[in-house]
């Protein structure tokens, strides 16, 4: 190691006390994080490409510095989706200092790599206080039944008013309105459901019919429009 001749002529002043790292709580511990293996927890990251037109997070489960679970959520980017795909088969068994330092070629997933990493290494983690963690597969129970994102999609205009089109339940089909021709609910099909009656041999009329649902005061509509169409 090299000197400057300023630090070679100083006298030396010893340290005084030192507790080394502050615990961080994790898993159910408090642990003091000194190397890539005393990391361990489940948490999300939200990140954002450059020009802002897509968004992704990312979800880790890691285990004593290996990640051993990943979800990769995206939204506005179709070509997100691919590089979502490679996230997901290059993450899992690499430390998580490897994942920050991993090309994962889309710049909202990068972004989402280095937003989880500050709060899985300062003990913001969703399983901080959870003996052991969260099990291996806790990152599908995000997603629910079905296995699909939670995602919403609104639109709306000064002339023409909101337009509700995708919500937690799933697409919609229909929006009541009352008198005044303000929302009062929605109706909507929840397509995994849907997928997973076909998948087991209902025709896709009858899937359609037992994926429906509702919301709010939809009995009492004036009218219902379509939110694509009217």
């Amino acid at each position: 190691m090299t000197y400057t001749n300023e630090v070679e002529n100083m006298c030396p002043v010893a340290q005084g006390v030192h507790h080394g790292a502050a615990p961080i709580p994790e898993e159910g511990k408090w642990v003091q994080s000194k190397e890539v293996k005393d990391i361990s927890g489940f948490t999300h990251g939200v990140g954002w490409c450059a020009p802002q037109q897509g968004a992704c997070k990312l979800s880790l489960n890691i285990k004593a510095g290996i990640i051993q679970e990943a979800l990769v959520e995206t939204i506005g980017c179709s070509g997100m989706t691919h590089s979502a795909a490679m996230a997901a088969e290059i993450l899992p068994g690499l430390t998580v200092l490897e994942a920050l330092n991993t090309d994962l070629v889309c710049d909202a997933i990068n972004t989402a790599m280095r937003e989880l990493f500050l709060q899985i290494a300062y003990g913001r983690s969703q399983s901080a206080f959870s003996d052991d963690g969260l099990a291996v597969g806790a990152g599908l129970e995000d997603l629910g039944k079905g296995l699909r994102s939670q995602v919403g999609t609104m639109y709306g205009t000064l002339k023409k008013g909101p337009r509700y089109l995708e919500m937690a339940e799933g697409y919609v089909t229909g929006i009541a309105l009352d008198d005044k021709d303000q929302i009062i609910g929605y109706q909507f099909v929840n397509l995994g459901k849907m997928t997973d009656f076909i998948k087991k041999g209902d025709d896709p009329n009858t899937a359609w019919e037992k994926s429906k649902g509702q919301y709010g005061r939809v009995a009492d509509a004036a009218k219902i429009i379509d939110p694509r169409k009217d």
